[in-house]
């Protein structure tokens, strides 16, 4: 018999009480997950998102997801993060915020480093302000690897960062810094969860800086090329999308007053390069695509502002969030699998 864990505690919590959530980015892919655990738990969900990146078909399948009486306990408003009124109003009578809402991708802050300043550092000032005021009881923000910039060591320890690599890394080590003066300054009690290459159903396929999991399953599907960048021996600590919920749970409803007001990594300690990844996708997929018996995936430069290799120590979280990950990446990508076959067959 499985022993019970501190998530295990958490969700029982939860089933007994319900709270007033904000998820902001909640059309996104970590969003729109978030909110679908939430609204199974019984809580009452507040979203916000202006599409700029997020997608209505992924509100719609949190809706089919959770049936009709739990999703009559979402309330959706569509803005901006940028536009401070909305934030506010956003955050009235809220417990409890994960702010997801961001502008993504190394690639597209490169080419356009004004917009990722004002949507990842204006906006996170906004929602930090709205917290505040709002009086909510915790600020849990989605933080990111990329903080750790070109630190050589591995693994990853939260102490030990380096210089950033792309103004998107700059971006999010600000947020890092303002949590901790708000924290300081007004008493918001906020945790940053710095994510390692998440993935997982509704992680969107399309458009230049797609994720790299379900553009390859795309392009494998539709019998097209799967390109790589460098030598394919880029390594990274992927993460399942579960692992990811766990974490903003735990984070959110942490009692230790030494589990609060700091950044924990979130993912496995585990390293897989993107050829083995490649070829554990092909293995999943060759069954039901025939095509991919002999596929072999072409290379390409090496992308800048990327670090070659990404690995995170989750001791901090395991010890002082209870948090302990259900799926390593094999076990994550057989459970996305079918959604990934479901949902990008079409787009392929």
């Amino acid at each position: 018999m499985r022993a019970v864990s501190e998530f295990d505690n958490v969700a029982e919590h939860l089933r007994g009480r319900q709270y007033r959530w904000l998820v902001t980015g909640a059309a996104g892919f970590i969003g729109s997950n978030l909110a679908e655990a939430l609204l199974k738990l019984g809580q009452h969900v507040t979203g916000l998102d202006n599409f700029s990146t997020g997608h209505r078909h992924n509100l719609e399948q949190v809706r089919e997801a959770v049936g009709g009486q739990c999703w009559a306990a979402f309330h959706f408003i569509e803005g901006d993060i940028r536009d401070a009124d909305t934030c506010a109003r956003a955050c009235e009578g809220i417990d409890f915020v994960l702010h997801e809402a961001a502008l993504g991708s190394v690639t597209r802050s490169i080419e356009d480093p004004k917009r990722t300043h004002d949507v990842n550092v204006n906006g996170f000032v906004n929602m930090l302000v709205a917290a505040r005021d709002a009086k909510v009881k915790r600020f849990v923000y989605a933080a990111s690897s990329s903080t750790y910039g070109d630190h050589p060591g591995l693994p990853k320890m939260e102490d030990r960062i380096g210089k950033p690599l792309s103004p998107y890394a700059v971006t999010k080590y600000v947020n890092e810094l303002y949590a901790d003066v708000f924290a300081r300054c007004y008493g918001v009690e906020a945790i940053g969860l710095r994510y390692f290459n998440v993935f997982g159903p509704r992680q969107d396929p399309q458009g230049a800086y797609a994720a790299v999991i379900p553009q390859w399953v795309a392009a494998m599907i539709g019998n097209r090329p799967v390109f790589i960048n460098g030598d394919g021996e880029t390594s990274r600590d992927f993460c399942f999308i579960d692992n990811v919920v766990q974490a903003n749970l735990l984070a959110a409803l942490a009692t230790a007053s030494t589990a609060i007001n700091t950044v924990y990594n979130v993912a496995l300690n585990e390293r897989t390069s993107l050829n083995e990844l490649y070829h554990m996708m092909r293995e999943l997929l060759q069954e039901r695509f025939p095509h991919l018996q002999d596929a072999q995936p072409q290379y390409k430069n090496f992308r800048a502002g990327d670090v070659r290799h990404s690995q995170a120590d989750i001791t901090r979280a395991r010890e002082s969030l209870g948090y302990a990950p259900t799926h390593d990446i094999g076990a994550g990508l057989r459970e996305a699998m079918d959604w990934y076959v479901q949902h990008l067959a079409s787009a392929s």
